[in-house]
This record gives structure tokens, sequence and C-alpha cells, in this order.
């Protein structure tokens, strides 16, 4: 059984929908219908009306591309962080010639929003970037403060919400790029890298005119040609089928089961002296980190050969402390914790 905070494990229609007839995305008719149907599903789970896009390649292309298409040599972004993704963003903007600015706290810690708020008024930033869900320690950051603050001082937000879109409620409508991913919350194949992005964004990255193709986003603002390149076909079938399971559902009870899912997992943690990593206010209703320092790697190795079940351990230094379970998408599964919990339990 596969309970990692992503990729996730796949329906079974998703699966089956994989194995349909091969549509020629660059000739067939069919496939931009269901690609324009695709887009409207996904503004529909993200809750926005901005435009979608849909790039082939892992979640970290839509990170990459968000910086590459709205930094030039020379700008100012602003990286509010609490954890691993929050950090790489200012790698991502060194990388493109922009100055990253961090204003970071601990992992186990909220977002500096008061720093945030001191730095704003000290100077002028063109960008700023924040994660939604730090997947690594299972913290789920409040967005709105620091949205106010950006939002006060014109500065163009991008969000890293790839771990909680389709599990928790974001706040899609005031970021000018979120961005998302097939594998997570949606529990479709990885491969699709997905964002929204706002008219503010789109001017900008118009202005900026990145030289790229790939890590570039400007051409998928083409009402005529929608992707630029051959797409991933059967990824984009598989989505489609994905997001047709979640919305058939309903997104508040989605949302719900995924809130009761994450409740059975700190409920066992908490029975068996297991502590959440950030603190249960802050816990993601899609992903639970323990801190099980020094034995994360061998409880992982134990679970997967002794009761078939896999779980994730942390990043970089927190790797051998801190034990993930991912109850994201179809893995939202009171049933599925049960199982992973009692195999926790006997390891333990």
């Amino acid at each position: 059984m596969l309970l990692t905070p992503g990729p996730t494990a796949l329906p079974p229609s998703v699966r089956e929908a994989m194995s349909d007839e091969l549509i020629n995305p660059d000739v067939d008719p069919a496939f931009a219908h269901r690609y324009d149907a695709l887009l409207d599903k996904l503004a529909t789970a993200f809750g926005t009306d901005d435009e979608m896009v849909v790039m082939g390649g892992e979640g970290l292309l839509g990170l990459e591309a968000a910086i590459a298409s709205t930094v030039a040599p020379g700008d100012r972004v602003l990286c509010l962080s609490n954890g691993p993704y929050g950090d790489g963003f200012a790698d991502f903007v060194e990388r493109y010639g922009g100055e990253p600015t961090l204003v970071d706290a601990d992992y186990d810690d909220p977002l500096p929003v008061e720093e945030l708020e001191r730095t704003l008024a000290a100077d002028a930033f063109d960008v700023a970037t924040m994660v939604h869900c730090e997947t690594p320690t299972g913290t789920l950051n409040d967005l709105d403060p620091a949205l106010d603050l950006l939002t006060d001082h014109g500065v163009l937000t991008v969000v890293d919400a790839v771990s909680s879109l389709g599990g928790t409620p974001v706040p899609t409508d005031r970021i000018d790029i979120c961005l998302g991913a097939s594998q997570k919350c949606f529990s479709a194949p990885p491969g699709l890298a997905i964002c929204s992005v706002s008219d503010a964004a789109w001017e900008r990255i118009e202005a900026r005119d990145p030289d790229s193709l790939y890590t570039n986003l400007l051409p998928w603002h083409d009402a005529e040609q929608p992707y630029p390149y051959t797409h991933l076909t059967t990824l984009v079938v598989a989505l489609d089928e994905a997001l047709d399971l979640l919305l058939a559902e309903g997104l508040d009870s989605v949302y719900d089961r995924h809130s009761e899912a994450a409740a059975v997992c700190r409920e066992r943690g908490a029975a068996l002296g297991l502590a959440p990593f950030p603190d249960l206010e802050r816990s993601s209703p899609t992903v639970t980190a323990f801190a099980v320092p020094g034995h994360a790697t061998d409880l992982q190795e134990r679970l997967r050969a002794d009761h078939d079940v896999t779980l994730a351990t942390g990043f970089g230094d927190l790797a051998d402390d801190v034990l993930r379970v991912g109850h994201m998408g179809y893995n939202a599964d009171v049933d599925n914790v049960e199982r992973a919990m009692d195999a926790l339990a006997a390891e333990l």
C-alpha cells in the first residue's frame, strides 16, 4: 500500500483511462476538445477564473517556469519561507539572475509575517514567493496575512500549492501564479505541472518576454495554439478522469474526507506517543509528519518489508527524523490510514 505524500496511489478508473487508445494531440480534434474541457475542470478545482496552464513535466517544472517567466536579471524577489521548498525558490531566483531576499523561519515555526511587514516597509520588491503546504514537514501555512501585505505593496505573488490543491481550500483567487501538479491530491500519475495565471502575471510575463521554451509560460498564452509542443496525451487523459472523480464527489466532501483521515492519523499517532512535527493547528490535512528522531529510515524500511506499507521520510537534515503519512487524494481514506497506523504500531 502506497501512502506517501505524492505520488499517490491511482484510482482504478484512472489506471484504466491510461490504457485508452492513444490520441494524437497535434492533429486529432478530439484531444483539443478534451483538453479544453480539462482546463475548465481545473479552474473549478483551483477555484479561479484565471487562465490555466498544463505543462508536460513534474511539478518542479511549474515552480521553475514561474520564476523563469516573471523574473528578469536584477529583479528583486522576496522569498517567504519556513521549509525546504520555500528556501528552494531563492535558488531558482538566483539561477535566473534575480536578487532574492529570503525572509525565513525555522521549519517548525509559522511564516514570519512580522518580519515580512518590516521588510516590505524598508524595500521594494517585484515578485514574492511562498509555499502553502510544505510537504517535507507536513506544515500548512496560513497565507492570508502575507497576501494582505503583498497586495498592499503591489507585489506579484507566486505560490507553491502542489500538495494542497484538491485536498484543502487554497486562496487561489488572491494569488497571481498558483502552482499545482498531477501526482498529489488529484491522484493522477506524475508528469504534469499545472498553474493558474492572473492577468497581472501575464502582463509581467509579456513585458519580460523570456527567451526559453520549456520553462516559459508565455507560449501557453495563445488562444490559437494552447499547447506549444506535443502534449503528454496519456497523462492528460488520466488527469481528466481523476478530476471527474474529484468534482463528482464535490470539493467540500473531498476536503472533509481529507480532514477526517488526518484526524484519525494524528489520534492514532498520539496514542503511540508520536508528536506531529509542526503543532496540530498548522499540520496539513493532506500529510502528517511524525517526529521520530533517528528512526525514520529504519521504520520506513521495516514497514515496507514486513507490512507492504510504504510511507515517506523527511528531506535533508530531517531525512532520518521525520516519518510522513500521505493521506491525500485517493489515499485520504480512513481504512488505509488505520492499516498504516496498525503496521506502525506493530513496529514500534
